[in-house]
């Protein structure tokens, strides 16, 4: 006798609205992601480089690299809400809260806040609010994404539309600056650049200038770290024979890529607060090289933190097209047609924080 003990992953007609998912497979955070992380992609942020650099701040250790954070805590979700994904779409009102260090563990949680069949009929988007937390319970990472399901049985009956109202940026009450960071001994030189929260002025644009050519032992061995397992990104033989005919780069990997980039015009941008939106426009490739720019949406003083101050940024990632030209700059403007250029990848709307002058 044959019994089924495979998890084949859940379809969109599997998901309900309301529903709670607690995700299997809580992970312990090494010295060696951090190590594997940056290896993957370059990032050269001190914070995270560096303890003594953290210490001197006030931190116990280097915290763990925000994204990297991000990436493990998005890894719990995959095997609930993702494993048949055709696409990742966006995301919102992501707050970081807690720092994460080397040796925290951490779990996820999910709350599934909306479903809506597309016109095919073949799949739908299933908007989830996800939850990571450390071993003592703090929050480390609360944020909303969408994603793009298939369906099992296009016949299946679908659920009433319900798409969730979602904030275009996180309210500045909610972002959290770690209590017990000083940034008296905050060290420019050593973080790599002169250029502090007081130099910028919202409306500016910052081409990061390089570019980073995708591998696909890069996205595939970062994927597996994040221990993510969506079949669009590892699985060839099914994806040969699907809508691109090969594998999709996991888009939370073109963000790592942008942010590292964007070291070059931010580098003391030392920590990501919040995760206000974001989308995935075009697909990426193993073979395209990424570039990205940043442009200053707003700056924003925090209440009792005169050392400390956030600048929200849009940055934008393009595939195979160096950014001088700002492409995609317009995509996003009222009045315009929101298509973007074919080159552009990646539009992120995100707030970082920065040390002030005096």
């Amino acid at each position: 006798m044959t019994t089924p003990k495979t998890n084949p992953g859940n379809f969109f007609e599997d998901f309900r609205l309301g529903q709670d998912i607690l995700h299997a497979i809580p992970r312990t955070v090494s010295e060696g992601d951090v190590a594997l992380y940056i290896g993957l992609t370059g990032s050269r942020f001190a914070l995270h480089s560096s303890d003594s650099f953290a210490q001197s701040l006030g931190l116990p250790s280097a915290p763990i690299d925000d994204m990297l954070a991000f990436h493990l805590i998005f890894g719990r979700t995959v095997a609930d809400i993702s494993l048949n994904a055709v696409a990742n779409l966006g995301y919102a009102v992501g707050r970081f809260g807690v720092p994460l260090y080397a040796g925290d563990t951490i779990i996820a949680q999910s709350k599934v806040i909306g479903l809506k069949e597309n016109s095919n009929h073949e799949t739908g988007i299933v908007y989830v609010h996800s939850v990571g937390r450390n071993q003592a319970g703090e929050i480390v990472l609360d944020y909303v994404r969408w994603v793009m399901v298939r369906k099992r049985d296009r016949l299946a009956p679908a659920p009433e539309p319900s798409v969730p109202d979602l904030p275009p940026v996180l309210d500045i009450a909610d972002i959290e600056v770690p209590g017990e960071l000083d940034l008296a001994a905050y060290d420019d030189e050593l973080a790599g650049s002169p250029f502090l929260w007081d130099d910028y002025v919202a409306g500016e644009r910052i081409d990061h200038v390089d570019g980073m050519t995708l591998e696909e032992s890069d996205h595939m061995t970062a994927t597996r770290l994040y221990q993510n397992n969506a079949k669009v990104h590892f699985n060839q033989h099914t994806e040969g024979q699907g809508r691109f005919g090969r594998r999709l780069i996991y888009g939370g990997h073109i963000i790592s890529l942008a942010r590292a980039l964007s070291f070059n015009g931010l580098a003391n941008a030392f920590r990501i607060a919040a995760i206000n939106g974001g989308r995935h426009v075009n697909p990426s490739f193993a073979g395209d090289t990424i570039y990205a720019w940043s442009e200053v949406v707003e700056k924003i003083e925090l209440p009792g933190r005169p050392d400390v101050g956030a600048l929200r940024l849009r940055t934008i990632a393009t595939k195979d097209q160096p950014c001088a030209g700002f492409p995609g700059a317009e995509s996003n403007s009222p009045g315009a047609t929101g298509k973007y250029p074919d080159c552009v990848v990646l539009d992120l709307d995100y707030t970082v924080l920065m040390k002030r002058r005096g």
